[in-house]
This record gives structure tokens, C-alpha cells and sequence, in this order.
């Protein structure tokens, strides 16, 4: 009789953005609200095991909301359609439609705008929030 073999582990799977994972909803903070109270969708199609690396879909209704990005979080966009404008601390802004892409650094802060309702694919590298291995 032979000893059961142990499972072989699975390559990892590509992840593919044509399947819709169950969204997630939220508003912003409402301590950093500048305009409306805008509803918020997420389809996160991949989160590394880390956790350090999420990407995936993002929409919203128009609004803004003051955001601060820490030491170590990065997030580039591309926007799929409509139309959103950051606002950095020093007042310059930059408006960005389908088409357009962004990243925002490290360490930035201003204000989000949604002008027109918004989707993006997005990417955030979250170092500080990687989880030893």
C-alpha cells in the first residue's frame, strides 16, 4: 500500500476583468466631504495574498472628498468613462476623461472630484499594509 501524496500547490491563475466580482459599496468619510455625498462601487478582481496590491474596477456618482495618501500607498487610474479633476494642495488641478491615465503619489493630498459619473481600472500598491510572509 502506498502513503496518499501530498497535493501539489496550483499555478497561480491569470485574472481576467471580462468576470465581475461582487462589488462593495461605500461613501466617503464624512469628516472629509467637500461636495455631495457621492456612492461609491469597488470590483477588487485581484487582492495579493500580502495585501500589499489590489486592482480592479471603481465607479462613482458625482462629488468630492479631500483625500491623503500615506507613505507607501500609490494608486495609478485609467479612466474608462466620464470625467473626474484632483486638486492638489497648492490649488492645481487636472482633469482626466476616458482615455486618461494617472497615478497618484505617495504622500499627495487635495481633492478628488467626480465631474460626471466615473469608472476606472485601478491599481493600488499599499507597502505599509503588506503582511509578513
Amino acid at each position: 500500500m502506498t502513503a496518499p501524496q501530498p497535493p501539489q500547490p496550483q499555478p497561480p491563475a491569470l485574472v481576467d476583468f471580462r468576470t465581475s466580482p461582487e462589488p462593495s459599496h461605500d461613501r466617503p468619510r464624512p469628516d472629509r466631504l467637500v461636495q455631495g455625498n457621492p456612492a461609491r462601487t469597488t470590483w477588487t478582481h485581484y487582492g495579493a495574498p500580502s495585501g500589499d496590491f489590489d486592482c480592479g474596477i471603481w465607479a462613482c456618482e458625482p462629488g468630492a472628498w479631500r483625500i491623503a495618501f500615506p507613505p507607501g500607498k500609490e494608486e495609478f487610474f485609467h479612466v474608462i468613462s466620464g470625467r473626474l479633476r484632483i486638486r492638489d494642495e497648492a490649488g492645481n488641478a487636472r482633469e482626466f476623461g476616458p482615455g486618461d491615465a494617472c497615478v497618484i503619489p505617495a504622500g499627495f493630498q487635495g481633492v478628488f472630484e467626480v465631474i460626471e459619473p466615473v469608472r476606472k481600472h485601478f491599481v493600488v500598491i499599499d507597502r505599509a499594509a503588506a503582511r509578513p510572509a
